[in-house]
């Protein structure tokens, strides 16, 4: 059911089919409705987002001093705690400092499309999106009811849109293409995510250009992010049977360290036969045996820069557009045959 601004408690009533008195009764749980008008009459309300647009006209006619960040490739995965990924604590953790530096504050928020949407939602100041897919429902949400937003990675749900922060993801997949070449690594696999927001876009994009500049044919498989360890293995799998390139560069750490493990456990040797790296860092990566050369985007940077960007928009101050930063590589056993 579409939501529009501006919606009433007479609205929802109309919509349910029912009186304005039955919407108060069944949305607290008070009266002697019927099970079923109560039910019907909550899940109206919860398509319209009624609740929450009720307390969020009341709070934003002042500003709340708060902002949202929303982590949208954990909501896609169902899990806000991934063992062994601390790329998002990270984020999060350098976020709420970067808020409290400007005088503000800061709340994780999860999926907005979820219901019951969190009272709160609608009222926070603006938010920070973490890579957005293309077409993005939470965008869209955001953008109905105006709220300021700044996505931390490429706006793929608004191209046009200037107001993003992402790492250098040209760079990285370069650093570690090159470092694959010196080598001597002349079949080269990308294994990507699923996921349709920029960070995937761009790194394949990436691998791709460098494979046509160095003459090599592209050779890309993905697995799924919440996969994680298991989609690596079923993407080395695969590499066993078409044949086993000499080197592999795969999105996550958790991905690497499935593709380290079913590789071990044919008999083929890393480094010494495939070198490994993944393009996040990773506590998977820098624990593997041997350890997982990786990429670290240094969240910490693009919390800052992506709050900063923000708290510039909701004053209504100019703000950096587009903002790339560097990454760093740290090369690691996995892709050092010296090692």
């Amino acid at each position: 059911m579409a939501r529009r601004k501006g919606l009433t408690i007479e609205d929802v009533a109309r919509a349910a089919g029912v009186s304005i008195a039955a919407v108060s009764l069944a949305l607290n749980d008070k009266g002697t409705l019927s099970q079923e008008t109560r039910a019907r009459v909550k899940r109206v309300a919860a398509e319209l987002d009624y609740q929450a647009d009720a307390l969020a006209r009341g709070l934003r006619r002042s500003p709340m001093g708060t902002i949202g960040l929303v982590l949208r490739p954990l909501d896609a995965i169902g899990s806000y705690t991934l063992n062994g990924v601390d790329f998002f604590s990270r984020l999060l953790a350098a976020a709420a400092v970067a808020a409290m530096d400007r005088g503000i504050g800061m709340m994780l928020v999860p999926n907005l499309l979820r219901s019951p949407v969190p009272a709160f939602a609608y009222s926070l100041d603006g938010y920070v999106v973490a890579e957005p897919e293309v077409d993005d429902p939470v965008v869209r949400r955001l953008e109905d009811r105006d709220i300021p937003y700044v996505s931390l990675g490429r706006n793929v749900a608004r191209p046009d849109s200037p107001y993003w922060v992402s790492s250098d993801d040209e760079g990285s997949m370069a650093a570690v293409l090159d470092h694959f070449a010196s080598a001597g690594a002349r079949d080269i696999v990308l294994v990507g995510g699923t996921d349709s927001n920029g960070w995937n876009q761009d790194c394949e994009a990436a691998y791709r250009a460098w494979t046509a500049g160095a003459g090599l044919p592209p050779r890309v498989l993905r697995a799924a992010e919440g996969a994680g360890i298991r989609g690596g293995r079923a993407v080395a799998a695969r590499l066993l049977r078409d044949g086993v390139p000499d080197a592999v560069l795969c999105a996550t750490g958790r991905q690497a360290v499935g593709v380290l493990e079913e590789l071990r456990e044919a008999g083929v040797s890393v480094p010494g036969r495939t070198l490994l790296a993944t393009a996040s860092d990773s506590e998977h990566a820098r624990t593997a045996s041997p350890a997982i050369s990786a990429v670290d985007m240094h969240p910490e940077r693009l919390a800052e820069g992506a709050v900063d960007m923000l708290h510039g928009l909701i004053h209504g101050t100019p703000v950096a557009e587009r903002v790339r930063l560097p990454t760093s590589f740290f090369v690691r056993e996995s892709s050092s045959r010296a090692g």
